[in-house]
């Protein structure tokens, strides 16, 4: 059932209009799935990343950053809609300071960059079919963002998702969009290389890119870490910060111990009896930040060399056609993570970098502490972070995980954190304007809707 399974699984892309580069990778990985493999990494295979290079070490002059720069583009990952809070549009609309939402953020950065080095640094996005209308629209207020004739965005690809029991498409009446899944953002490179993008920042002289989430804001523009990236003549290099116990479920990049490669693995790369060695952060003592640097004549060489594939890791997700439906039949989503990337490239380096580089916003607990006086935002739209060390927030998700329900409990000002170390909310708590907390603090379950009033100090 299998041969036939792909046939049909090309034909349904090839009738959607799926590029035909996005096409052979899928049925790369669907060779993959159909030979039984999971794409994990078993713990005995690597050894772990305990002493990359730092950005605090790095030699990097002015000049050098400053032509480094003048060379690269920045490229944020825009392809979600942010379901798991509730959203039903692209995440970086969201809004998250003084009424600026990631995106509006995001171009602040790159136009304060511009402005300070004298260089174009083109802003690109890789959005999805379900972000990039909205996306654009939202763009449409910045009319200098634009360099040249070159695109402020590129579309990622979809792919079907494949039944468990015969690898066929799987077809769902109720809903054919649930037919479809995002190929993971190991995505971005075929999609640089079909859309044409790649050659068309070739052409203009551009040699590096950096690509990060477009919901960290801690990734901006940096010329020092493109300098040390030109300097270094690598291929490709990642960033890294030093794990703490809040960082246990991220992806970390590892040396393979067969050939000394640099490889990156994530949670459904591991497998489950060996969970305890991947969250244990003395052990694999640095987490992947999904923040990369590439050398974009490299990359293309290697995709044309490879006619587009470039052989990632296959990354086998199981779960339902419609997620919120158990009993919808089971599906293999076949997806690779752009950071697999890493083994692909001969020479391909980690740096360290400061935790500043790493602000994403993943749930609501870390957009109350975006958007608190923990944090101050800069005129070039850098997050500045106004203590030592930030709280820990952790908010009921019963009441808090959908930011509609959020944004009804904290109707105004976000509670002040300066002077926090923790807040825990526990049960089904509204918070009033010129509220501060002080020390540890934790609202209990009361068994009934409360609120913390105007003006009230918590203190732990």
């Amino acid at each position: 059932m299998s041969h036939e399974g792909l046939a049909r699984a090309k034909q349904v892309m090839t009738d959607a209009g799926v590029n035909p580069t996005a096409i052979e990778v899928f049925s790369h990985y669907y060779g993959e799935l159909e030979a039984g493999k999971t794409g994990v990494i078993r713990e005995d295979s690597i050894r772990p990343l305990t002493d990359p290079p730092t950005l605090e070490s790095a030699d990097v002059d002015e000049e050098t950053a400053r032509e480094a720069l003048a060379r690269t583009v920045i490229i944020k990952l825009n392809g979600g809609l942010g379901t798991s809070m509730g959203m039903a549009r692209a995440k970086s609309l969201l809004p998250v300071r003084e009424g600026k939402s990631f995106l509006d953020i995001v171009v602040q950065q790159v136009l304060a960059a511009r402005e300070r080095y004298g260089v174009r640094l083109p802003l690109l996005l890789m959005d999805s079919f379900n972000t990039q209308a909205d996306t654009l629209a939202a763009l449409e207020r910045y009319p200098d963002l634009p360099v040249e004739d070159l695109p402020l965005d590129f579309l990622q690809s979809q792919e079907p998702k494949l039944r468990t029991d015969d690898l066929a498409p799987v077809e769902w009446p109720a809903d054919p969009h649930l037919e479809w899944c995002p190929p993971g953002h190991g995505d971005l490179y075929p999609s640089l290389l079909s859309s044409g993008i790649l050659e068309a920042l070739l052409d203009k002289g551009f040699r590096y890119a950096t690509v990060s989430n477009g919901d960290n804001l801690g990734a901006a523009p940096d010329a020092r870490l493109a300098g040390w990236f030109a300097s270094s003549g690598a291929p490709y290099a990642a960033e890294v910060c030093r794990r703490t116990a809040m960082d246990r479920k991220g992806g970390h990049l590892a040396i393979r111990v067969e050939d000394d490669q640099l490889i990156l693995r994530d949670t459904a790369q591991t497998a489950e009896e060996e969970m305890d060695f991947f969250t244990d952060e003395h052990r694999h003592p640095f987490f992947h930040t999904n923040n990369l640097w590439l050398d974009l004549q490299r990359l293309h060489d290697v995709l044309t060399e490879r006619d587009g594939v470039l052989g990632l890791p296959l990354i086998r997700n199981v779960k339902t056609v419609d997620p919120k439906d158990p009993s919808s039949p089971e599906v293999y989503q076949v997806e690779s993570a752009m950071g697999a990337a890493v083994e692909v490239f001969e020479g391909a380096q980690a740096i360290a970098v400061p935790r500043t580089r790493f602000l994403p916003v993943k749930t609501t607990n870390e957009l109350m502490l975006l958007r608190s006086d923990v944090y101050d935002l800069r005129e070039d739209g850098t997050l500045q972070m106004q203590v030592d060390k930030a709280p820990v927030v952790s908010l009921d998700s019963a009441h808090f995980k959908k930011i509609g329900d959020f944004e009804q409990r904290v109707p105004g000002d976000v509670p002040s954190l300066r002077d926090a170390t923790a807040l825990t909310v526990e049960g089904d708590w509204t918070f009033g304007d010129r509220v501060v907390v002080q020390g540890a603090v934790t609202l209990p379950d009361e068994g009934e809707a409360r609120r913390v009033e105007d003006g009230t100090v918590l203190r732990g």
